[in-house]
């Protein structure tokens, strides 16, 4: 293999992979070599030698152990990194705070930005113009209209998945990740983020509870209906989303495929507070966003300010009745964060990463302030829990008489099983896109 030219890093496989890949499949239309791995893909030392990218593409990149993290323990020392940045959408509390503006090198990094509302508060906190390009939002392209055909119609998708497609197809796009999240696990997030995240959990808790039961009572009611509950990526199966399964047959928790293939398909759409709302205004949809108590306006993305919100069984159930409801949210609102263009965000983005490429390097994130340091027991962990995995060797049992050990290492196992792509599912992802990356 010749010396790789870029190097892109994925951690959410449903919410990044498809976007990565198209990137990747023009990059490579255009004569660079590309590869995709995932954040807690086992550690190649080829990637720190012979086939040491030029370019790093990371998925996010917030301070300096990040860089180290992504950057310095996966291919050593490098100052061309570039961000996909895919946390953009952020409550009023978080667009203010230190975090997701960027901390130490981090701001050295060059942040993409979809949208002009994006990179202007990223400049407001210290970052440099040169450092904070607006490409727009890549996973937004497939909506667009030179990609019509490119997902499935409603027949071939309820038929994929066991549905009716004389049914009314709803989908509800769920971002509960923190109700599937122990008591304990919130309190490592908030020691780690340095936020107290014990009463938005609860927040989700509550919204979840409501909602299912809006869900249970109205398909009871109406059996013409078949609902998807699209989990979002950090969210786990829980036993309300099975009882409720068990309970309506018209009930679905379905992972698979994209979200956008779902809007697509969906005949109506619901939504609590995913940025997905606006992948459902780029399909040209309308959607109805579900709030049976009200978030914290410190988590609340800012992009549903003013939003039109449905926060009762009774305007739930009026709501699922009428054909073409108004979008909740302004346009200018979601074009701002979202940049209109009529050139296609990949080849924009593909634009930048030939302009990083092909120059010295805009910034030093690897300089002054930061402190490389190696993470041994990272790099010896990962290769071992993927030896596991390809074995199929839960470590809960091959570790039961070190329970630490096997809490640790069943826990990386999970996360790797999660993102794990088959590679006949990624010639398939690839046969798909190729016709329309010209």
């Amino acid at each position: 293999m010749p010396k790789l030219d870029f190097l892109i890093l994925y951690e959410h496989t449903v919410r990044e992979y498809e976007s990565d890949l198209l990137l990747k499949m023009e990059l490579e239309r255009r004569g660079y070599t590309v590869e995709i791995r995932q954040l807690l893909d086992p550690k190649h030392l080829r990637l720190f030698g012979k086939d040491k990218p030029e370019v790093l593409v990371s998925s996010c990149m917030y301070d300096n152990e990040a860089i180290n993290s992504h950057v310095y323990n996966n291919i050593g020392r490098c100052n061309k990194i570039v961000n996909l940045h895919w946390e953009q959408m952020l409550s009023d509390t978080q667009e203010q705070g230190d975090w997701f503006n960027m901390n130490g090198n981090a701001k050295r990094c060059v942040q993409t930005c979809w949208g002009q509302r994006t990179a202007k508060r990223l400049q407001a906190h210290g970052m440099e113009e040169k450092n904070t390009p607006v490409t727009g939002a890549v996973m937004m392209d497939f909506l667009r209209p030179e990609f019509k055909g490119y997902f499935k119609d409603k027949a071939a998708l309820c038929q994929e998945f066991g549905l009716d497609p004389g049914k009314q197809l709803h989908l509800y796009i769920s971002s509960f990740g923190y109700a599937s999240m122990s008591d304990e696990e919130v309190a490592e997030l908030s020691r780690m983020a340095g936020t107290d995240f014990t009463g938005f959990a609860k927040t989700n808790r509550v919204s979840m509870t409501e909602t299912l039961a809006w869900f249970d009572r109205y398909l009871g009611e109406h059996p013409e209906v078949e609902l998807v509950y699209r989990r979002h990526p950090s969210e786990w199966k829980c036993r309300a989303l099975d009882e409720l399964a068990a309970q309506r047959p018209n009930f679905h928790v379905i992972f698979a495929d994209s979200v956008k293939q779902w809007i697509v398909a969906a005949d109506s759409i619901s939504i609590w507070m995913s940025t997905a709302i606006a992948e459902v205004f780029m399909a040209g949809k309308s959607c109805h966003i579900l709030r049976p108590v009200p978030i914290e306006h410190e988590y609340d993305p800012v992009i549903y300010r003013d939003a039109r919100y449905i926060t009762s069984y009774e305007e739930f159930a009026a709501a699922m009745a009428e054909p073409n409801p108004p979008f909740p949210i302004a346009r200018e609102v979601i074009e701002g964060y979202f940049d209109p263009s009529p050139v296609p965000a990949y080849k924009r983005m593909a634009d930048l990463l030939e302009d990083v490429y092909c120059n010295p390097p805009r910034d030093t994130p690897m300089g002054e302030g930061f402190t490389p340091h190696f993470n041994a027991l990272k790099f010896v962990a990962l290769a071992g829990v993927h030896w596991l995995y390809r074995h199929k060797w839960e470590p809960r049992k091959v570790f039961a008489l070190c329970p630490p050990l096997a809490n640790f290492a069943q826990r990386i196992y999970g996360y790797v099983d999660k993102a794990y792509i088959p590679p006949e599912e990624i010639r398939r992802m690839e046969d798909r896109i190729r016709p329309y990356v010209k």
